[in-house]
């Protein structure tokens, strides 16, 4: 495992973080057992960050994630989020994010986290993002309850705005480095140099649009990304490559982010993406591959309110 200096956080992190989601069954059921071994073999493999939020499974991928490191709490970095709550339940108000983090805090079983990020931002009118939820954010920091500070969302316009307008140790961007979209590198990271706030970055293979089972949310993502999706999966299979292989390649390599967040409680896809890391790239497929979404790197689908896009 590689490791790499998260800003000016100095946390130093693994390569390839885990994303908990799915220990919250957010993409099908997954036992206990099963959830805990993943979290033990990402330990084993290297990996020290772990991204949750109360969001995946209304808390049960924390209470997971608490048992799985329980006794190695030293060992790993934690981060988790407040604010969304559901699919259409989002809180902002200082109270709430208090609540959500004192919660948090008994379910994975410790008295601080690492990271932690207002969740999906985008959903809600800023403006209370940017004034009384920061500013809760800041005073949790002064307490020692987390930290580093930082909020996540989607569009660009969002996680900009967020790093100019307030003072963020990080961000996470999701599916904005990848095969299909490389805005991260040409909108969101020159303003994050700037205002020396570090990039998360996650969602390597587009949501399951890099993927041999392909999709399997709702995404409203335009036919033209679609297509190239499509054309991108159809490419690597005829070259014998794993599509989902190359897309963790590409972005764990190339977007100059510390961490890459992966998602699974598959071994085999965990193991993947750690030898993804250093896993030479074939420069002449990936060439190919870039031609197919040449037209749609900076296309993006609308998330949240549309004023926030």
């Amino acid at each position: 495992m590689q490791y790499n200096i998260l800003g000016r956080t100095g946390l130093k992190v693994s390569a390839v973080s885990f994303g908990t989601s799915p220990l919250g069954d957010m993409f099908g059921s997954a036992d206990e057992a099963t959830a805990l071994d993943a979290v033990h073999c990402a330990v084993d493999a290297g990996i020290n960050f772990f991204d949750s939020s109360p969001y995946y499974g209304q808390g049960l991928a924390e209470r997971r994630l608490g048992r799985a490191v329980s006794g190695i709490r030293d060992e790993v970095l934690i981060g988790t989020k407040a604010g969304r709550n559901d699919a259409a339940d989002f809180d902002f108000s200082p109270a709430a994010i208090r609540a959500s983090l004192e919660r948090s805090l008994e379910l994975l079983g410790t008295d601080y986290v690492d990271v932690f990020q207002l969740h999906d931002i985008e959903f809600v009118s800023l403006d209370g993002v940017f004034g009384d939820a920061y500013a809760e954010l800041v005073t949790l920091r002064d307490e020692g309850k987390c930290r580093f500070i930082g909020m996540t969302g989607y569009p660009m316009r969002t996680l900009t705005r967020a790093v100019t307008e307030t003072d963020l140790d990080v961000v996470l961007s999701y599916a904005h480095f990848t095969l299909l979209n490389t805005e991260l590198e040409t909108v969101l990271a020159p303003v994050c140099r700037e205002q020396d706030t570090a990039v998360i970055n996650a969602a390597a293979v587009g949501l399951g649009l890099l993927t041999k089972a392909g999709l399997k949310i709702d995404l409203p993502a335009p036919r033209a990304i679609l297509d190239a999706a499509r054309a991108v999966s159809e490419l690597c299979s005829s070259r014998g490559v794993d599509v989902s292989f190359l897309a963790n390649q590409f972005s764990i390599q190339r977007s100059g982010c510390a961490t890459t967040v992966i998602g699974t409680t598959k071994a085999k896809n965990l193991d993947a993406a750690v030898d993804a890391v250093t896993a030479p790239i074939d420069d002449e497929l990936l060439a190919d591959v870039l031609a197919i979404t040449a037209d749609v790197r900076s296309t993006s689908w609308i998330s949240g309110l549309p004023e926030n896009n």
